[in-house]
C-alpha cells in the first residue's frame, strides 16, 4: 500500500510503498477514502525534533478487525482518529476512537464534521454561553473556527464576531453566519464581546482577551501556545479556561458520544453545514500541507487516496 512519510524535519513529503498494516487487538483496518489535514499535523512535519507518523482524521470503509473488537464489523464505515499513519491508503483505528457514519453522509462529510466539530463544540460548551450573548471566534474561517462560528449561532449568540488572518476571508465567513469580520492587524475589534474561543493563540491572545466585556470569557483552544498576562484578566474581571479535546475523549466517553450525535444531529437537519477548502490527492500532500500553512483555506483541507 502507499503512506506519505517524511525524513527530517521540514519534509519533504514522500510517497513510499508499504506493506499493509494488520489490526491488532481492539483496532480496525481501514481502507481510507478522506483525510483530514490538520494545524497540529502540520506544525509537527516543520517543528518536531524526529519524524512523527503523520497522524489525524480519517474516514471510510473497515476492512479487518481485530481481536476483541465488539462494536464494529467488516464493512462498516467508520471516521475516528488516527495516532499512526493516517496519510494511507489503509490505516489503524482503535475501536474506541471511532464512530460510525450515518447512512446518507460521506466520507469528506464525516472528517469536515466530526473531529473539526466536536473540539469547536466542545470549545463552545467550555464557554458556558447563555442566548443572547455576543460570540467572537478567532481562525475563524478554519477547519474548526468556519463550524464554530455555525455553532455559537445555534447556541443563540445574538451577535457573532469572526476574526481572521485576512479580507479575503470575509465574504466566506458573513455566510457562515457572522455578524462581523475583523482582521488580525485591525486596532480593536469592535464592540466587546462576552465570550471569545480562540484558535490561534501567541501573540492574538492579547487582543483577543482585549476584545472580552467586563466578565468575558475566553477558552483558548490552540496549539500556538502564548501567555496570558494577569493584569489583562484583572481588568474587567475576565477569565481564560484551556479546553482539550482528548481529554473528554478519554474521561468523559458519555458526553463526546453525546456531542457526536448532536453535531450528525444538525447537519442532517442542515443547519451545520462542513465546509471544504479543497481536497488534494496523497502524491499531493505537500500542496495540502502548504494550503494550512499558508492560512489560505476557507474550511477543511482534505486529501483523498
Amino acid at each position: 500500500m502507499r503512506r506519505v512519510r517524511y525524513e527530517h524535519t521540514g519534509g519533504p513529503l514522500f510517497l513510499e510503498e508499504v506493506p499493509e498494516p494488520v489490526a491488532g487487538p481492539g483496532e480496525l483496518l481501514v481502507r481510507t477514502e478522506a483525510i483530514g489535514v490538520t494545524l497540529p499535523v502540520v506544525r509537527k512535519v516543520t517543528e518536531a525534533a524526529e519524524p512523527i507518523p503523520l497522524g489525524g482524521e480519517v474516514a471510510g470503509e473497515v476492512v479487518a478487525v481485530g481481536e476483541g473488537v465488539t462494536r464494529f464489523r467488516t464493512g462498516d464505515r467508520v471516521t475516528g482518529l488516527g495516532f499512526g499513519h493516517a496519510y494511507a491508503d489503509l490505516t489503524l483505528l482503535h475501536e474506541s476512537m471511532a464512530s460510525p457514519i450515518p447512512d446518507g453522509a460521506g466520507a469528506v462529510d464525516a472528517v469536515a464534521l466530526v473531529r473539526s466539530g466536536l473540539v469547536a463544540l466542545g470549545a463552545l460548551e467550555a464557554a458556558r454561553p447563555v442566548p443572547g450573548e455576543s460570540a467572537l471566534v478567532t481562525a475563524a474561517a478554519s477547519g474548526i473556527g468556519h463550524l464554530a462560528v455555525q455553532l455559537a449561532r445555534l447556541r443563540g449568540a445574538s451577535r457573532v464576531v469572526g476574526a481572521v488572518s485576512g479580507s479575503g476571508k470575509s465574504a466566506f465567513v458573513r455566510a457562515l453566519g457572522a455578524d462581523e469580520v475583523v482582521t488580525y492587524d485591525t486596532d480593536g475589534w469592535g464592540a466587546p464581546v462576552d465570550y471569545a474561543l480562540d484558535a490561534v493563540g501567541g501573540d492574538l491572545l492579547t487582543p483577543a482577551i482585549g476584545a472580552l466585556a467586563p466578565g468575558g470569557r475566553l477558552v483558548a483552544y490552540s496549539s500556538g501556545g502564548g501567555t496570558v498576562r494577569a493584569h489583562d484578566l484583572l481588568v474587567g474581571a475576565r477569565s481564560v479556561t484551556g479546553f482539550q479535546m482528548a481529554r473528554f475523549a478519554r474521561e468523559d466517553p458519555e458526553r463526546y458520544e453525546r456531542w457526536r450525535q448532536e453535531l450528525w444531529r444538525l447537519f442532517t437537519q442542515g443547519t451545520l453545514r462542513p465546509a471544504v477548502h479543497g481536497e488534494f490527492t496523497l502524491e499531493d500532500a505537500a500542496s495540502a500541507h502548504a494550503a494550512i500553512e499558508s492560512r489560505g483555506n476557507l474550511g477543511k483541507v482534505v486529501l483523498r487516496p
